[in-house]
């Protein structure tokens, strides 16, 4: 049976506990035994991490320490995955650099806040992950502006329209990747952009690209 360790904290707008809680039963549907985390202390626990076999982490903001950081880093490298969701990976640790090359990408902007809708696009429908799901809407959320390492594998990409502010910072029709997939040492790691709140959870798309997800990186 493989092991995942779940962790969550941070800022509470990101609706962290509800967000996992989504997603926990449905690893455990697939045969994973799931251990879940409130403090990031859980990455200094050895005998947790060499067991595990997947690392969710839905931690938006606050700040890793030295030996968390090395706990998390050292585990991915030795083969752990690494998969998360908006906020809770890609708005984590601000000013830890080497944090976002490892998950190959960091949050920027939400250009207009929450907005009506905006459309994802699935980019290579031969992968595991997003294989026989098509492109999906997302209604009243946050459509994430992200600066992303060009080495990652782009599996969803969505489109900026230019209309919501500030209008200015950014150009209209730019084209974001959104979902990817890349490597840490022996480690996979899977990241998707949407997940503002888990009410995003709702559309079925979104909910199972993510779930495929997190399966994918388990080693």
């Amino acid at each position: 049976m493989k092991k995942a360790l779940v962790v969550y904290g941070g800022w509470n707008g990101h609706t962290p506990k509800e967000s996992v809680d989504v997603f926990v039963p449905l690893l455990q549907e697939a045969g994973m035994d799931v251990r879940v985390s409130d403090t990031l202390d859980a990455y200094l626990d050895a005998s947790v991490m060499a067991q595990s076999d997947l690392i969710v982490q839905c931690w938006t903001m606050g700040e890793i320490k030295k030996e968390q950081w090395k706990g998390l880093c050292s585990a991915v490298e030795n083969g752990i995955g690494l998969a998360g969701w908006h906020g809770g990976i890609i708005d984590s640790f601000r000013q830890h650099t080497d944090y976002q090359w490892m998950t190959g990408g960091q949050w920027v902007a939400h250009p207009g806040g929450c907005i009506p809708r905006y459309e994802v696009r699935i980019t290579d429908r031969t992968h595991e992950i997003t294989r026989g799901i098509g492109d999906f809407t997302l209604t009243n959320t946050e459509q994430y502006y992200v600066h992303v390492d060009p080495g990652v594998h782009v599996l969803c990409e969505t489109t900026f329209s230019g209309e919501h502010e500030p209008k200015g910072h950014y150009k209209a029709g730019t084209v974001m990747p959104y979902a990817w997939t890349r490597q840490w040492g022996r480690g996979r790691v899977f990241v998707a952009c949407w997940g503002h709140t888990f009410k995003d959870y709702e559309v079925p798309e979104a909910r199972e690209i993510v779930r495929s997800g997190l399966l994918w990186a388990a080693r």
